[in-house]
């Protein structure tokens, strides 16, 4: 059995994966001509604040992809016997915090301004000979710095399911994120033009609370990741199904009578331990258990790195055991696995 083994993304997943890198050097031009743009046309507004902040929030989740893209692949050594997979957690976690710890700021920020009951002043500009309000420029590149994020969104979303990558996922809900933020900041001026002196606050304010909202959640998903939590899809709603997907598929050998399987993200794959109660005399077994590990990484490329044990039985934790299975499963496991449960003792 090969050790130190150097992970690879299968052809298509690879040619994924560099999309995600153009798409993330795309993301941080996109971001520098934005935050500029906006700097130009800051004034008092406290909601133009807001979303020129998340403006610069958002070049965090793309500069921590490009960043683990370079590490994640690293061939495991004496140091980091696992390798560097988990160099995209960390990067995960790190744009996690970012978020929200600046998101924290804004709200107190914008709370504190509102409480005081300050009136921010948006006064004329002179462009090209003709005095204008400074909020119809600061609404219209507001609205320019929208299309491209929703579109930068829209297509991460869609490589991150595909890949299994909690980072670019992160970085897509960023993006959107960050029209939303446009939006709410083009009606806290449209607000203040209006005579209502608190819609600017209101309006950073709720900016605030979707970037803590944001980095609450991806902090929390971080964490799990990183305290070995069962692998999750990618937004994090549910279990990943690929766990028992691969432990029903394993039982359907006709040499195995009982397994459990432990699994753990690292990165954009899975590893972990599986351990194999054979049926009484079977032969060649230390080239069944070679080729089971074969078919459990075979059967999805992100099974990475799966120790293979033999094992004489097998004492599960009580909500793992069959008779504390709801009905419908518990009645599927009897139907499968009832003749070999006797086996396991």
């Amino acid at each position: 059995m090969r050790v130190y083994d150097r992970f690879e993304l299968p052809p298509d997943k690879a040619a994924l994966h560099r999309r995600a890198i153009r798409l993330e050097w795309w993301t941080i031009a996109f971001f520098v001509v934005a935050i500029a743009a906006l700097a130009l046309t800051l004034g008092q507004s406290q909601a133009m604040k807001a979303a020129w902040i998340e403006d610069m929030l958002g070049l965090v989740p793309p500069l921590a992809f490009l960043v683990a893209a370079r590490y994640r692949n690293r061939a495991p050594n004496d140091r980091f016997p696992y390798g560097y997979h988990r160099s995209v957690s960390v990067a995960f976690l790190a744009g996690s915090v970012a978020l929200l710890g600046l998101g924290g700021y804004v709200v107190y920020d914008s709370l504190t301004r509102l409480i005081a009951r300050e009136r921010p002043p948006i006064g004329m500009i002179e462009v090209f000979g003709h005095r204008i309000w400074l909020g119809w420029l600061m609404i219209g590149v507001l609205f320019v710095t929208m299309l491209p994020a929703i579109l930068l969104g829209r297509a991460k979303r869609r490589i991150a399911d595909q890949l299994h990558d909690k980072v670019l996922y992160a970085d897509a809900e960023m993006n959107r994120a960050d029209w939303l933020t446009a939006g709410a900041a083009i009606l806290g001026i449209l607000g203040i033009g209006a005579g209502l002196w608190w819609a600017d606050a209101v309006a950073a304010l709720v900016i605030g609370g979707d970037i803590v909202r944001d980095g609450t959640r991806t902090s929390r998903g971080a964490v799990a990741d990183l305290m070995d939590d069962r692998p999750r899809v990618v937004d994090g709603s549910r279990p990943h199904p690929l766990h028992d997907r691969l432990l029903t598929a394993i039982r359907d050998h006709d040499w195995v009578a009982d397994a459990w399987l432990r699994l753990r993200e690292e990165g954009h794959v899975f590893v972990g331990e599986l351990l194999v109660v054979p049926v009484p005399g079977t032969d060649r077994l230390v080239d069944r258990l070679e080729e089971l590990g074969a078919f459990a990484r075979d059967l999805d490329w992100r099974m990475h790195d799966l120790v293979v044990a033999p094992v004489g039985r097998i004492d599960r934790p009580e909500a793992d055991r069959p008779d504390a299975l709801p009905v419908a499963r518990r009645a599927d496991h009897d139907r499968r696995h009832g003749s070999r449960d006797t086996a396991s003792g």
